[in-house]
């Protein structure tokens, strides 16, 4: 896989995980006072997302540093 075909399924994973995190924050925002462990549960998950977005978006400056370089 090339650094461009590698970059653009890092920013694909990137939208899909951002658009999968704000629906989650929204059903919880949602939800009202239901139940706690559930929404404990959900909480816990939208932050594990947030994590993995992070890690992603390094992955791409990385990536993009590498085109820049010139590198394929």
């Amino acid at each position: 896989m090339s650094t461009k075909d590698e970059l653009r399924q890092v920013e694909e994973d990137l939208a899909r995980l951002r658009a999968e995190n704000q629906d989650i924050r929204d059903q919880i925002r949602d939800m009202g006072a239901t139940d706690q462990v559930e929404i404990s549960a959900m909480i816990s998950q939208a932050d594990e997302q947030v994590e993995l977005i992070a890690e992603l978006e390094r992955r791409r400056d990385s990536l993009r540093g590498r085109l820049e370089e010139g590198a394929d």
